[in-house]
């Protein structure tokens, strides 16, 4: 019988037939509804341990037990072969559903590794270049002059004034991993904008070494290398007189790999006007070189002595070259606001004129040192110029400074510079009640621009100054500059000025 046939019941028949019929009629839907229950359970069991089947529980006898109640012999037998039936179908629906566990099994030794490639990388990241960031720099100056007659005789009425000396806005990046650059403008100097710092900068190109193209400052001298935003003076000493300072160029440096020696090489045009220009067939091409070397290092650089010099050949454009300087303090205004007779600048208090040469070169020497809250730094500078229609002149440049923290502080030597760099006070201005760092320092510096047939004349400054390191990145600084000159007689002059100084 299959499992879809069913017994027909006549009409008439008696309750005794009609229920044995409808038994019989009914007994594979019972079935298959309690073969429903016991493969749930019997699935559940196998899951377990795999030892019991279907046929195991599903016996014929104990389904006919339980259809016994009110059934004939005969009919008994025809329900039991109807069951026979349906253990038979049910066997074999057993069978096709599951697969002998023992022709999946496999000796432990059958079973190898199989390699799983990785999955591939997801390429929706951002990527890393270029960065920018922005920085800025803003020195609020203000200055007081006093004056003797011959001073005032020498380079007129000197102004008292304020000015913004640097007001900066800098964008600094990476292009690549290893090429990074820097494009810095300068809106408080003449231009209004002008250029600052504006290049292209490519690390260990050669080796250890780093390639830099642009407008930056010329690797000469230890007090111009040093950036303005770590000055101890308003200015740099006077020797900077001499120096190409910022020029376009190309320069190839390194250092060791503990930085306790660095080098420099340079060639660039000279002179570059506010926005690194130079047009002209006729000069101005130079080269400027340093090296550095800390000699004594003890106690992580609270010990410390540092050696340098620095050589430049410089042939101007035009064949001309001029040196002037003012003492170390400047104000400025451009707006033509100032009255009639007046200079709107600081006017140079020593001036050679214009120099005809075809080449002039500059010779450095420099000198530091760092023990514990103290240090010094010194360098000297001389300008050998071949005149073209006259004897070479050798014009000498040269100063000392030292600074002491009384709060404890140590400068800090940044080896591959060869330069000091930032003051970290201990104890920074705050809601922490910390009183930042102070610094008292002095400075002697010096140029001569007379010999032979140039009277240029001579400058000394004594500088003094006190500044207050608030944090890191801001500052106050007091000084006082007395500046004697000799120029058509002697002079001297008093400067008083202040700066206040943030950068990020």
């Amino acid at each position: 019988m299959n499992l879809t046939d069913s017994p027909k019941i006549a009409r008439g028949s008696s309750p005794v037939e009609w229920t044995r019929r409808w038994l019989i009629s009914m007994a594979p839907v019972m079935g298959w509804t309690l073969v429903g229950v016991l493969m749930a359970f019997g699935n559940s069991v196998c899951a377990q341990d795999g030892s019991v089947t279907l046929s195991d529980q599903l016996m014929v006898g104990e389904v006919a037990g339980a259809l016994d109640t009110g059934l004939a012999d005969s009919d008994r037998e025809s329900v039991a072969a109807e069951l026979a039936d349906l253990q038979r179908q049910i066997d074999e629906l057993w069978s096709q559903r599951f697969v002998d566990e023992s022709a999946m099994q496999q000796p432990e030794d059958a079973i190898q590794p199989v390699a799983i490639a990785a999955p591939a990388q997801a390429t929706t990241d951002k990527p890393k270049y270029p960065t920018v960031r922005l920085s800025g720099l803003l020195q609020t100056d203000a200055a007081w002059f006093s004056q003797d007659a011959a001073n005032r005789d020498l380079v007129g009425d000197v102004q008292d004034g304020a000015d913004f000396r640097r007001t900066r806005l800098s964008a600094v990046g990476k292009a690549w991993d290893n090429v990074g650059f820097c494009i810095d403008m300068d809106f408080g100097f003449g231009g209004r904008p002008s250029f600052a710092d504006v290049r292209l900068d490519v690390e260990d190109v050669i080796g250890r070494c780093d390639l830099r193209v642009g407008f930056f400052r010329q690797p000469i001298g230890m007090d111009v290398m040093t950036s303005a935003r770590e000055m101890t003076f308003l200015e740099r000493g006077l020797p900077a007189t001499f120096l190409p300072f910022r020029q376009t160029g190309v320069m190839l440096s390194g250092a060791r790999e503990d930085e306790l020696a660095a080098w420099a090489l340079s060639a660039y045009r000279f002179p570059s006007d506010f926005y690194g220009g130079n047009v002209g067939d006729n000069g101005g091409y130079a080269l400027a070189t340093r090296a550095t070397a800390v000699v004594l290092s003890q106690d992580d650089g609270r010990g410390l002595v540092h050696i340098g010099g620095a050589y430049s050949l410089i042939d101007p454009a035009n064949d001309v070259l001029q040196y002037r300087s003012t003492p170390e303090v400047f104000i400025g205004e451009t707006g033509g606001g100032v009255p009639v007779g007046v200079p709107n600048n600081l006017p140079p208090f020593v001036d050679t004129g214009l120099i005809a040469t075809e080449h002039t070169q500059l010779f450095g020497a420099e000198l530091a040192m760092v023990c514990g809250s103290l240090y010094a730094q010194s360098e000297a500078i001389y300008s050998v110029v071949d005149q073209t229609d006259g004897p070479t002149l050798f014009l000498p440049g040269a100063y000392v400074h030292a600074g002491y923290f009384l709060t404890g502080e140590t400068r800090v030597y940044n080896g591959k510079g060869g330069v000091f760099g930032r003051v970290i006070p201990k104890q920074s201005v705050g809601k922490d009640g910390g009183i930042g760092a102070w610094e008292i320092a002095a400075r002697c510096s010096y140029i001569d621009l007379s010999d032979e047939n140039i009277t240029g004349g001579r400058m000394s400054n004594f500088t003094a100054g006190l500044n207050w390191y608030l944090n890191p990145r801001t500052k106050f600084q007091l000084n006082y500059i007395h500046a004697n000159v000799w120029r058509e007689g002697e002079s001297e002059a008093g400067i008083f000025a202040t700066r206040a100084q943030i950068d990020f």
